[in-house]
């Protein structure tokens, strides 16, 4: 039996999540949340900045911005030698990430909900 192909007409839901300065400049938001990820996982921002395919230069100019909106540092960096320099996150950091990562599972939660609400009422337009 073959894949069902969707149709043109399906509706899919797609929504982002992210934490903005009262401007408007983005603080954090999934990329941001997964380069902290990764940095905590790693001990670096080279090799964080390299699994996401993006510059270490980029990397931390994002971090850099993100910190001068909070107000905070997010991670200690420990300048290479030999063996390379070392990244991790700052208490401060583990928990904005423990804090996101809440904000956006309840965020999905409350989203899906909605989107099948969305979807019963929008079965009875079928004809």
């Amino acid at each position: 039996m073959g894949r069902v192909k969707p149709s043109k007409f399906e509706i899919f839901l797609n929504y982002k999540l992210w934490l903005s300065s009262v401007t408007g400049e983005g603080i954090i938001e999934e990329d941001r949340y997964k380069l902290l990820q990764l940095i905590k996982e790693k001990g670096s921002l080279m090799a964080a900045a390299n699994e996401m395919k993006i510059s270490y230069r980029k990397a931390w100019g994002d971090l850099k911005k993100a910190e001068e909106l909070l107000g905070y540092e997010l991670i200690i960096r420990q300048r290479g030698g030999k063996d390379g320099g070392q990244s991790q996150l700052t208490p401060k950091a583990v928990n904005l990430l423990e804090a996101y990562n809440v904000l956006h599972t309840k965020m999905d939660d409350a989203v899906e909900k909605a989107y099948l609400e969305f979807k019963q009422k929008t079965e009875k337009l079928k004809g």
